[in-house]
């Protein structure tokens, strides 16, 4: 079981942290104005593509001016990209698949009309998602299976391996191969899970909780690991290019659990990354570098080292939360969004 000491909660909370004088590359970024709430970015090569909450994607390449495709009747619940397209489920009742060039496809379409709550993507382009209690897994060739689980799902990770899917759930987590006569297997901890990630190497599934803690389960084994000391619900997650890091949201800094050994977390305490006098909203992990951006509620972004902690300003205080970033499969590009619509893609090349 893992812990954190009580400072992890009030490291800087009073200080006003000043950044004035740090290394900027803001004069780098490329704004523009979505219209309505990013909450989510995605990747097609150098092509970002900004989901915004009310139906539609923004995509925005190069200098040309963003174009916008409409994806759903509704509001868009969920989404998830694996590089070659966008997959969003909405208040519709729709999957929806987009590509690069804007072109929409309908994966799916939910019997009872019911919100498309969580939607994965997965190797050899399968896609997972969820309607209440039932979990959805399809393959690239079209088979479709159903699970359903004790609750609503909370959220879906397929492993890096094989065709598996973790099903977050209340009290727990479900490991399903949807290919497989077996029955799931069952991973127990009391509360409401709300997400899911497995590690890349696939040893660790860790899920966020509705109480201000992770929880994670060593797969081998199934031994519990409890990381705790958030200051509120932890709500983005991003493992570092080596997976040797867990960097996660949920504090007035970027908290860095360890997965690097044999035992992930236990027994260790996380390391602590840009200490602010706000909260840390959204997180992402360099693809390739021991890099990652963090964006604040009061709008900033930051780059920041994970090995000492040194930063860059990306973008200066706003006035709405940022709510979503995203890297580049290169590395060279990071885009951000807020709860306002302000958005913007920074050139790192």
């Amino acid at each position: 079981m893992a812990g954190t000491s009580p400072a992890m909660t009030k490291v800087q909370a009073s200080m006003g942290v000043d950044r004035e004088s740090i290394p900027s590359v803001v004069e780098r970024a490329r704004p523009m104005t979505a219209g309505a709430p990013v909450v989510g970015i995605h990747f097609i090569k150098e092509t970002a593509v900004f989901v915004l909450g009310e139906a539609a994607l923004l995509f925005a390449a190069g200098e040309g001016e963003p174009t916008r495709v409409e994806v759903h009747g509704g509001a868009i619940l969920s989404s998830a990209g694996d590089g070659g397209r966008v997959v969003t489920g909405g208040d519709d009742g729709k999957v929806v698949a987009t590509d690069a060039k804007g072109n929409s496809e309908t994966v799916a379409t939910d019997g009872k009309r019911r919100w498309i709550d969580q939607v994965v993507v997965g190797p050899s382009n399968a896609v997972a998602w969820s309607a209440g209690r039932q979990a959805f897994a399809r393959t690239d060739k079209g088979a479709e299976k159903s699970l359903e689980v004790l609750s609503t799902v909370g959220g879906l990770a397929f492993a890096p391996k094989g065709f598996r899917l973790a099903i977050a759930h209340y009290n727990g987590a479900t490991l399903w191969f949807p290919n497989a006569k077996a029955e799931p297997d069952r991973l127990e901890w009391k509360g409401s899970h709300l997400g899911a990630k497995f590690s890349p190497d696939g040893r660790f599934l860790v899920t966020t909780m509705q109480e201000p803690m992770l929880h994670g389960w060593r797969l081998d084994d199934r031994k519990d690991m409890r990381m705790s000391g958030y200051a509120s619900r932890v709500r983005s997650l991003s493992w570092t290019a080596d997976g040797k890091w867990l960097a996660t949201s949920g504090s007035n800094q970027v908290v860095l659990w360890p997965f690097g050994g044999k035992d992930g977390p236990m027994g260790k305490q996380p390391q602590l990354r840009a200490p602010a006098d706000r909260q840390a909203e959204v997180v992402a992990c360099h693809p390739k570098q021991g890099v990652l951006a963090v964006g604040f509620a009061d709008g900033i972004v930051l780059i920041v080292r994970t090995d000492d902690g040194a930063e860059i300003l990306a973008r200066r205080p706003g006035d709405a939360p940022v709510t979503a970033l995203a890297w580049s499969a290169s590395g060279k590009l990071l885009a951000f969004g807020t709860e306002s619509g302000e958005a913007g893609i920074l050139d790192l090349s």
